[in-house]
C-alpha cells in the first residue's frame, strides 16, 4: 500500500517496520534488503530518523552474516545520528542489537556495559518490551564471560576459588534468564519467551539436567502454531529432537 501511495515518509515508515519484523525473527538477510529499502528512500527525502535506525539494524544484519568488526563501527555511527535526531524511543532495543554485535567480536565486557545501560534507559523512560531480551543477553554474557576468566585464572589461583567464581556467575546467569521468561510471560510475548526458554535450557544441558531442559522448551514450543521456519522454532525443535 506504501508503494502504491509513493509518499516519501510512510514508504519509509513501512519498510522500517518491515526491517524490526524481519529483526525480530532474525531473517538477517530479509532485514537487510528492506533496511537498504528503507535508506535509499530515507537519504533521497533527507528524513534523518528513519535513515538512522534502518541504518542501526542494516549492520546488524550484516554483522549476523558474518562481517562484526567491519559493521560495528557502522552501527556506533548509526546510532550517534539516531540519538542525534532527540529520540529515545527504541534506545534499549538498539544497544541490544549493539551488545550481540560486541559479543560476536568477542568484547564481552563492553556488551556487558552495553546491556546494563539499555536496561537503565528502559526503566527510565518505561520501554520495557525489549527488557526480556535484554536480560537474556546478559544472562549469556555472564556464562561467555565466566568461561574466558576460568580459562585464565586456572593457571594462577587454586581450582576451588575458580570453581566457586564461576558457579556464582553462573548462578547470576541463571537469574537473568528466569527474569527474562518472567517478564516475556507476563508481557504474553510467547517468541521472547521461547528464546530465553531456549538459553535456559542449553544451561541446564550442560548442567547433565536433561529433562529440566526438555521439559521447559517442551511447555512453550507447544504452545507455537505458526513460524516453524524460523531460527528459533527450527532451534528449539532441534534441542528437543536431542533431548528425546
Amino acid at each position: 500500500m506504501a508503494r502504491e501511495l509513493s509518499e516519501p515518509h510512510g514508504l519509509a515508515h513501512a519498510f522500517f517496520f518491515a526491517v524490526v519484523l524481519h529483526q525480530l525473527r532474525r531473517e538477517h538477510r530479509l532485514a537487510q534488503e528492506y533496511a537498504e529499502a528503507a535508506i535509499a528512500v530515507a537519504s533521497e527525502h533527507g528524513l534523518a530518523l528513519y535513515q538512522a535506525t534502518s541504518t542501526v539494524i542494516l549492520d546488524w544484519a550484516l554483522i549476523e552474516q558474518g562481517q562484526p568488526e567491519e559493521a560495528i563501527e557502522q552501527l556506533r555511527q548509526g546510532l550517534a545520528a539516531y540519538q542525534a535526531t532527540g529520540t529515545e524511543l527504541l534506545r534499549p532495543h538498539f544497544t541490544a542489537l549493539l551488545a550481540e554485535a560486541l559479543d560476536k567480536a568477542r568484547h564481552c565486557k563492553e556488551a556487558l556495559h552495553v546491556l546494563e545501560n539499555g536496561l537503565r534507559v528502559g526503566d527510565r523512560h518505561g520501554e520495557r518490551y525489549y527488557q526480556a531480551e535484554l536480560y537474556r543477553l546478559k544472562g549469556e554474557l555472564l556464562l561467555k564471560q565466566t568461561a574466558v576468566r576460568a580459562v585464565s585464572h586456572a593457571a594462577i589461583v587454586g581450582k576451588t576459588v575458580v570453581e566457586s567464581s564461576e558457579q556464582s556467575t553462573i548462578t547470576k546467569a541463571e537469574l537473568c534468564f528466569n527474569e527474562s521468561i518472567k517478564i516475556a510471560q507476563q508481557q504474553k510475548a510467547k517468541s521472547l519467551e521461547l528464546r530465553a526458554a531456549l538459553s535456559m535450557a542449553y544451561l541446564y544441558q550442560n548442567q547433565g539436567k536433561r529433562e529440566n531442559a526438555r521439559a521447559l522448551v517442551a511447555q512453550i514450543y507447544d504452545r507455537f502454531t505458526e513460524g516453524f521456519d524460523t531460527p528459533d522454532l527450527r532451534a528449539a525443535k532441534a534441542l528437543l529432537a536431542e533431548l528425546a
